[in-house]
């Protein structure tokens, strides 16, 4: 339809409203149908009220993977039952929301537009503001669903699309300090199961695995230690491990290699944080490390992460297990704050394949190309 993918999606300015608001949020970006109510007191204190996820991993599992045209479908199949149990379990009709936030990218575009458009239909027929959410920024704020957490905090997104070092001051007020160059480290989680035979989705396999694993045995490749920057790379480690996949014979092998690859993907993360923690610490007194997005799941990734905060002086804080993957309670809980500043979206809000939370900065310095469909990161 021609929507201009490198510009703000349709946000407009309105009377901020007072009081408690109370959002439903929809999330359909990749193999997750979800929609949530969540309540926001004007002191920044977040209630939820339901959250409904529908997995398509068994839609997918033959394949190995996501394959979009199949999430689309089942996105269109069971948006409407997700809605109307979130709706029920929090005990509310349609007239005592105050809004209605949607996931309008980055995602597959097919399922964004699914609960994009569900989310215009409900705005529309009920008379409420609509809010376009990006979904990182969801994943950015989604630790404030378990917490009271003040603003400004270091934010590591770690997901299986994205890997981000985030200054985080604010809802819409975000700066990038490093991303990755190439794969996210979800995705080499789960490619590198797949070589492995894990079955999808390969992150938590691979995570059960290393559990009876010695890591030590496999000496795998360290991407970037020549750079001073706060960027990762994890395709040299992808490669290196699905080579040495094949060669694994038995199931100790197997898991002496999931252990390698997970304890290399930690020390990353961690490297890269500690090199972003002591930058922010030049710059703020507030001291907030802060880990969200899928892999923030991963329980040897949360203690590496939290061993290199503390020794940075910084508190750390990751959302709860529930709101580390992908939800649509983040994403109400973003709309809501948007709302609350009286930001809502036009009804016209493209579903963006691309959209990155630091967009000047994406255009400005890209590490991807940028193409038709907008930067990438």
């Amino acid at each position: 339809m021609g929507a201009d993918y490198s510009s703000e999606t349709g946000a407009t300015t309105a009377p901020a409203p007072g009081g408690d608001l109370t959002v439903l949020g929809l999330e359909t970006s990749c193999d997750e149908t979800a929609a949530s109510v969540v309540r926001l007191t004007p002191d920044g204190v977040a209630t939820v009220l339901s959250s409904v996820v529908h997995s398509q991993i068994d839609d997918h599992a033959a394949f190995g993977g996501v394959v979009p045209e199949i999430a689309a479908r089942s996105h269109v199949e069971m948006i409407d039952g997700v809605v109307r149990r979130a709706m029920a379990d929090a005990g509310l009709g349609y007239g005592e929301l105050d809004g209605v936030a949607a996931t309008a990218g980055p995602g597959l575009v097919g399922g964004v537009m699914v609960g994009l458009g569900f989310g215009k239909a409900v705005a529309l027929a009920r008379g409420l503001p609509l809010v376009a959410v990006n979904h990182l920024e969801g994943h950015a704020v989604s630790a404030r669903l378990g917490a009271q957490v003040d603003y400004p905090f270091l934010l590591l997104l770690v997901s299986g699309g994205h890997c981000q070092l985030l200054e985080v001051r604010g809802i819409g007020d975000m700066s990038r300090l490093g991303t990755t160059i190439d794969d996210a480290a979800g995705e080499a989680f789960d490619k590198i199961a797949k070589a492995m035979g894990l079955g999808y989705p390969g992150g938590p396999a691979l995570e059960r695995m290393a559990e009876d694993g010695d890591g030590s045995r496999f000496d795998l490749p360290r991407a970037l230690l020549g750079r001073k920057d706060c960027d990762f790379s994890f395709s040299g480690l992808k490669t290196a491990a699905s080579r040495l996949a094949p060669t694994c014979e038995t199931d100790q092998d197997r898991a002496d290699l999931a252990d390698a690859v997970q304890n290399a993907i930690a020390r990353q993360l961690s490297e890269r944080s500690d090199r972003a923690m002591a930058d922010y610490a030049d710059k703020h007194d507030h001291r907030l490390f802060v880990v969200a997005g899928g892999v923030a799941a991963n329980k040897t990734v949360r203690r590496v992460l939290e061993a290199t905060a503390a020794k940075r002086g910084f508190d750390f804080l990751a959302p709860p297990m529930a709101y580390c993957t992908d939800n649509a309670a983040m994403i109400a809980l973003a709309g809501a704050e948007r709302l609350q500043l009286g930001l809502v979206s036009d009804i016209d809000a493209p579903a963006r394949p691309r959209w990155p939370l630091d967009e000047a900065r994406a255009l400005a310095d890209p590490v991807h190309p940028t193409g038709r469909k907008g930067a990438k990161a």
